[in-house]
């Protein structure tokens, strides 16, 4: 049995290890467009996520920071606190650094005798001889521009601004913040007693003072110095066939989501969870890794995936109707809500499993 990967981002690598620890030879195929890791890029990953990447792919547990408690503001209360989410001291979900989570992986897959790292595919005759699957999760190749070109597509109008702040001690940095202003939302993710990560969604012009801003909403940390500001377009997409023949796509390619619930690497997380179970019941019955994979696959997770992504651009507007009216009943609606027992612990729920159905 022998699968490929095309593509060496963060999903990839996390998928290969998950598949070279259940016996899978796996080669994964460099992107045409490979970059040095972002340093400013962090990554927030459910408490259930991190049971199953620790038990199923790679222990991470020296590399998390972990958050007891999420506040989330609304600049048109006059930045007032109007949904708290606190997991009475446990972590609600744990902040990692990208880079350092793809400089782990990479060293350990290439320990394991089932791994290979490759430069050139070729195009698909070529690669379709050599493996029973295809797992595709680059979105410029020729495989990508050919059989999964049809998506459903939003434009945000918006640039997302990552950067980490250093400030100065605080002996408990474990409660993450977001604040939806009336330029969008800015999240501040804390990854150190002296480091906390800055996600900035905003509306319009891509030329903007962000380190001003930051300043402006910070209350909690004296900054000692922000890094380097990187910034990328915001859209969300969702594809509408998850396969062709043998390939199968994966990762951002599937569905790319608003940055605001910090979803969009758990969603990849939760979709390598199904399609190992899958693998794991085909070798269980000695059945080739065939199409039938990948029909299975879109089988059980299409649907959830694209309710769910609804879901993440249904509060981004939300909050978007909420900042932009002239009024504060809305904004003392939603702080009733979310702050009931019962919807408080659906939405936790929610964000920590994904959709259950």
């Amino acid at each position: 049995m022998k699968v490929c990967i095309l593509g060496n981002g963060l999903t990839s690598l996390t998928l290969a290890k998950a598949l070279v620890n259940i016996g899978v030879s796996t080669d994964v195929f460099l992107s045409k467009n490979d970059k040095k890791n972002d340093k400013s890029r962090t990554l927030g990953i459910s408490k259930s996520n991190i049971q199953f990447f620790n038990k199923n792919i790679l222990n991470i547990e020296k590399f998390l920071w972990d958050i007891e408690k999420i506040e989330i503001y609304s600049e048109n209360l006059n930045n007032k606190k109007i949904i708290d989410f606190n997991n009475q001291k446990e972590r609600l979900f744990s902040v990692i650094k990208n880079h350092e989570l793809n400089t782990y992986l990479i060293s350990q897959l290439k320990k394991n005798k089932f791994f290979k790292l490759k430069k050139n595919p070729g195009n698909y005759e070529v690669i379709k001889k050599k493996y029973q699957l295809i797992i595709n999760c680059e979105a410029n190749n020729k495989i990508t521009k050919n059989f999964f070109y049809k998506k459903l597509k939003k434009d945000y109008n918006s640039y997302a601004y990552t950067t980490i702040i250093e400030h100065n001690k605080i002996p408990k940095n474990n409660i993450a913040t977001q604040t939806f202003t009336k330029k969008g939302p800015i999240a501040f993710l804390p990854i150190s007693n002296k480091e906390t990560s800055i996600v900035y969604s905003i509306k319009g012009e891509k030329k903007i003072e962000v380190a001003d801003l930051i300043r402006k909403f910070n209350v909690k940390y004296k900054i000692n110095k922000i890094n380097k500001i990187n910034c990328f377009k915001l859209k969300s997409s969702n594809l509408r066939s998850y396969y062709y023949k043998n390939i199968l796509a994966f990762g951002d390619l599937l569905h790319k989501i608003h940055p605001l619930a910090g979803q969009g690497f758990n969603m990849s997380i939760r979709d390598i969870k199904s399609l190992i179970k899958i693998i794991e019941y085909k070798i269980s019955l000695g059945l080739d890794l065939d199409e039938s994979i990948c029909e299975e696959f879109e089988s059980q997770n299409k649907h959830k995936n694209y309710i769910f992504s609804n879901g993440v651009d249904l509060v981004h507007e939300f909050f978007n109707l909420e900042n932009n009216i002239n009024n504060d009943i809305l904004s003392k609606f939603i702080k009733f809500f979310a702050n009931n027992k019962i919807s408080n612990k659906f939405f936790t729920r929610l964000a920590d499993e994904g959709l259950v159905i």
